[in-house]
């Protein structure tokens, strides 16, 4: 398959993703309460793994100085990082419960705007290498159930109608296909290497920064275990896979 098929099945994908979050309606509140944890804490093994395992690596061997890399690495942590600061933007995965979240439009636009850098980003690993494109997709996507879920909680919480909440989350999902293949079209005329290192710098401030804080607010000893092995499972489906390129 060729690296425009990849791409343009990798975004739809992804923007597929936010349907997910129509199963806060479903679910009983103690159960959702019960896996978004663990699934955070999956996504954050998973972003860490992918950012650590693959692109830097890959960005490595592609970009001819060394330095550059890791410039390019602080620029994608300090942009999430002025993101979070200036936005007010802020990836609960409780729900209802989060005060910090922005509300209504604001995380639409927030988040369409993560996703337009995240499909630049995952459009960019794919020319890059196949590999490295598949695993950037995987780490987004394990991170996009878990926010897709917070998100649409927050959404209904606040007044919005569960169809409307739903159409809008998908519509702000549909900048990451957007992103992938402007990408791809850029590719052709300039060079994009860097937004993977830059990818990797994104993925690492989400995890190590927005995840695992809310992780190890939890003093159940029990639910410490089972979110240590479910970022240790992240960090190794990823390990694995680099392994297997």
């Amino acid at each position: 398959m060729s690296t425009f098929w990849w791409i343009v099945l990798s975004g739809f994908a992804m923007s597929a993703i936010a349907l997910s979050g129509s199963l806060t309606l479903v679910l009983r509140p103690t159960v959702l309460r019960k896996i978004l944890l663990p699934l955070v804490a999956f996504a954050a093994g998973a972003l860490l793994g992918g950012a650590l395992f693959h692109m830097l690596p890959t960005a490595a061997g592609s970009l001819r100085s060394q330095l550059a890399v890791y410039l390019w690495f602080i620029a994608g942590f300090v942009t999430f990082y002025m993101l979070e600061q200036y936005l007010h933007w802020h990836h609960c995965h409780r729900g209802a419960e989060c005060e910090r979240q922005p509300m209504g439009t604001l995380i639409l636009v927030a988040d369409g705007l993560h996703n337009l850098i995240g499909g630049l980003a995952v459009g960019a690993s794919f020319v890059l290498a196949t590999p490295v494109g598949v695993s950037a997709w995987v780490a987004a996507a394990a991170h996009e159930v878990p926010q897709e879920l917070g998100d649409f909680g927050v959404l209904v919480h606040s007044g919005w109608g569960p169809r409307r909440a739903l159409v809008f989350n998908v519509l702000s999902g549909l900048t990451f296909p957007v992103g992938a293949l402007l990408a791809y079209w850029a590719a052709g005329a300039l060079e994009i290497t860097f937004l993977v290192p830059y990818a990797a710098g994104n993925f690492v401030y989400i995890g190590a920064t927005d995840l695992i804080p809310q992780l190890t607010a939890t003093e159940d000893w029990r639910q410490k275990v089972v979110h240590t092995v479910a970022l240790l499972l992240g960090l190794g489906l990823l390990l694995v896979t680099a392994l297997g390129d």
